[in-house]
């Protein structure tokens, strides 16, 4: 049985090549990555810094100085700790539905406008924050900020891609989302030793930095071709952006596409209603799935928590700190070696060989921690080093294949009728999932204890067999001809395929 193929494009795909102009603009919208990446590096180093906890979660600094009869893996179960983290991601997954009208209506410059706006907002009020009501809305900032960047950065970075290379432009994102992670994981190191405890407030307070270049940046992109065409009637403006863009001025075949897309975009009254049809049902499936899926690698727990991680096996503060910059310069380096083949390899083979090496390492981490770390005390040098070892192994395998293509398969599977709404609906289960995680994650740990690991790994197999079943490969597809990766799938076929037949006779009377 043949469960993936990979789909030569049709007559050659469109003509092009990689522009300066194309590298410059994806370079200035991924930096959107970085707030994400960002954030998720910040909130895990703030929440294991003593004068932090002791000054707005006294109750969890009290547990972990004074309450030696604590276990290990409760010393940080706390519910308004968790909410520092996952309120924002409340906020993201709202903003995210608001995010898809403003890029369908004012273009992706706008909502990527709008995200380095609220993230600067919100930077500056966490860093300035004096009681847990003003953190909490600084988060509430943030997670606008996010929620409007993810919503509109991948889908910028595939429209404006070259189909031959959108995977390692779109992956991209990624990179910058580990460069925000590292960047994070270095200040928190650095910050954590200012006499004073005020070190946090730096941590919180340079999240402004990225907003600041991702806002500047924004007000000199150009919008993407089909955003053009799908906002005005005005065809010769787009057709010479899609010119600048390709780099030649042989783009009609591509420019009669898009056309035809917006064309068929503008009927659709309620695009959230039209991706629920049956001819939609294998984009609103991976719609769900896949940030489902790469929420439950457990990736975020990594990113959010390493620190208190680090600490529960027993390493110091700063030991804990620089520890989380290691996983950091691995995840870049993963990542980069994904943008180097997965336009060569494609997505399903990264994803699945990503996903049987992060199995591999949870499994081992889950056995270390289970045999050799008690209620009370550490794991020997030793075992630590190898269970850090191992989380880099897992960071890793995640940067090669779920962290990137978790942004990039979505952004590019979409027709434009139902883009943004896809987009959003992806966003939106991603946030929701990250909220469930990093609301439950210190209760798990508590209970769970080791086990948290086999849960997660546990997930992970699962998304790896559903890749081999029901994904098909979508390299070297251009967007615009992506429905027949579904035609042409052993399972999609059966249920899109009649939908299909229909449509067409539909076009010829």
């Amino acid at each position: 049985m043949a469960v993936g193929m990979s789909i030569a494009s049709e007559g050659g795909g469109y003509n092009g090549r990689m522009t300066s102009f194309v590298v410059l603009s994806c370079m200035m919208a991924a930096t959107g990555g970085i707030l994400f990446g960002y954030d998720i590096g910040i909130s895990g180093g703030v929440t294991s810094m003593e004068p932090f906890l002791k000054r707005f979660f006294p109750e969890v600094y009290t547990k972990m100085k004074e309450d030696t009869e604590i276990s290990n893996y409760c010393k940080y179960d706390s519910q308004l700790l968790t909410l520092f983290t996952s309120s924002l991601y409340v906020a993201g997954l709202i903003a995210s539905f608001f995010a898809s009208s403003v890029t369908i209506a004012c273009g992706r410059k706008p909502s990527i406008l709008v995200g380095g706006v609220a993230f600067l907002a919100g930077s500056a009020l966490g860093g300035a924050a004096f009681n847990l009501y003003t953190l909490i809305l600084g988060r509430i900032l943030l997670g606008v900020g996010i929620g409007f960047a993810n919503q509109s950065v991948p889908l910028y970075l595939s429209e404006m891609a070259p189909f031959r290379h959108r995977g390692a432009i779109n992956n991209g994102f990624h990179l910058s989302l580990g460069i925000g992670v590292l960047s994070a994981n270095l200040i928190n190191y650095s910050t954590e030793k200012i006499k004073g405890g005020w070190g946090w407030r730096v941590s919180l307070g340079m999240g402004a930095v990225p907003a600041a270049l991702l806002t500047l940046g924004a007000l000199f992109l150009s919008e993407t071709p089909i955003s053009l065409i799908q906002r005005s009637n005005n065809h010769q403006k787009a057709k010479l952006m899609l010119q600048r863009v390709r780099g030649t001025e042989d783009v009609q075949a591509e420019l009669d596409d898009l056309i035809k897309a917006s064309e068929m975009s503008k009927t659709i009254e309620n695009p959230f209603w039209k991706i629920l049809e049956t001819k939609y049902r294998p984009q609103f499936v991976m719609a769900i799935a896949i940030p489902l899926f790469q929420q439950v690698t457990g990736i975020n727990v990594v990113g959010f928590y390493a620190p208190v991680i680090f600490r529960t096996i027993g390493l110091g503060e700063s030991a804990s700190l620089m520890s989380t910059v290691a996983t950091g310069v691995v995840g870049i380096c993963g990542t980069l070696l994904s943008m180097l083949i997965v336009d060569k390899f494609g997505r399903r083979v990264l994803l699945m060989v990503g996903g049987i090496q992060m199995l591999i390492s949870q499994i081992i981490v889950g056995s270390i921690m289970a045999t050799q770390l008690g209620g009370h005390g550490g794991l020997s040098k030793v075992n630590g080093f190898a269970v850090l070892i191992f989380i880099c192994t897992y960071v890793s395998g995640f940067s090669l294949s779920w962290g990137p293509l978790g942004f990039l398969i979505p952004s590019e599977i979409f027709p434009l009728e139902i883009r943004s709404s896809g987009q959003s609906i992806t966003v939106a289960v991603s946030f929701l999932f990250t909220f469930i995680i990093a609301q439950t994650f210190l209760a798990m740990l508590c209970h769970f204890k080791s086990g948290s690991f086999f849960f997660f790994g546990g997930w992970v197999a699962v998304m790896t067999v559903f890749v081999y079943l029901f994904l098909p490969e979508t390299k070297n597809v251009p967007i615009e001809q992506m429905d027949r990766v579904w035609r042409e799938h052993w399972f999609w076929k059966r249920i899109v395929g009649q939908e299909y037949q229909v449509s067409k006779v539909d076009e010829k009377e």
